[in-house]
């Protein structure tokens, strides 16, 4: 029998804009030698009854009701190659289609089923796909051609203004004096293990959006796109 990640702490499925859903919940893990607690997000897109779910988050058996009753659980997309964790519950359990971008590292016995490039096939419709190419590691986002553009990010764009109820007290000291809680900001830790360069980010400035939707932190509802150019500007000078 197949040992999944545990499903821990979470809150509500909410529905940011029309047919696209947003949850946060709990991450433990090990980064530079100490255990972590810090919040992740699931979005999930719905068309024509069919659900995608991207940046999968394992919920308790209450939250999957609720999740079931916003439709069917056909598609697990998987954006970043630093998460993924839940992705074979997900994919067990409701047999799921499964995206994924070339040379991601999978658990024995998982494969993808699509992959997600480029001007390739997408889950859904009037939506791109964007790749970083410099990233050590896949990593891309999803731009979704809905209210002026959302960007559907992983780890690469983040937006953590502060600590929220998912944190430990270690973690939240921690990553204070690292500066992880920035509006708008870039994925740290992602920026340490993928090195991208700069050359990424004058490509993603080719973008146009309004709103983006990470992997972790709140939404970024209305003026993204600048708020996410500066950041480009400061880190990068792009």
């Amino acid at each position: 029998m197949k040992k999944y990640y545990e499903a821990m702490e979470h809150g509500e499925i909410k529905e940011v804009f029309k047919d696209v859903f947003f949850v946060s919940g709990t991450m433990k893990n090990e980064f530079f030698g100490s255990m972590w607690q810090f919040s992740r997000n699931m979005v999930v897109i719905r068309e024509r009854g069919d659900l995608s779910i991207i940046n999968s988050v394992r919920l308790n058996e209450a939250g999957l009701k609720e999740l079931e009753k916003l439709g069917k659980i056909a598609n697990v997309v998987r954006l970043g190659d630093m998460h993924g964790v839940d992705d074979p519950f997900y994919l067990d359990r409701y047999n799921a289609t499964y995206w994924a971008i070339p040379g991601m590292r999978f658990p024995e016995g998982i494969k993808p089923d699509k992959e997600l490039k480029e001007g390739g096939e997408m889950p859904f419709e009037n939506s791109s796909f964007f790749q970083f190419k410099t990233s050590k590691r896949p990593e891309g986002i999803i731009r979704l051609n809905r209210e002026n553009g959302i960007m559907i990010a992983c780890d690469s764009l983040q937006n953590w203004t502060e600590p929220d109820q998912f944190f430990d007290k270690e973690t939240v000291e921690t990553m204070t004096k690292m500066g992880f809680f920035v509006p708008a900001n870039l994925g740290l830790a992602w920026l340490h293990e993928c090195e991208p360069q700069a050359s990424d980010f004058s490509n993603l400035k080719q973008l146009q959006f309004e709103h983006a939707l990470c992997g972790h932190g709140y939404p970024v509802v209305n003026n993204a796109q600048q708020q996410y150019h500066e950041t480009f500007k400061r880190m990068f000078n792009v």
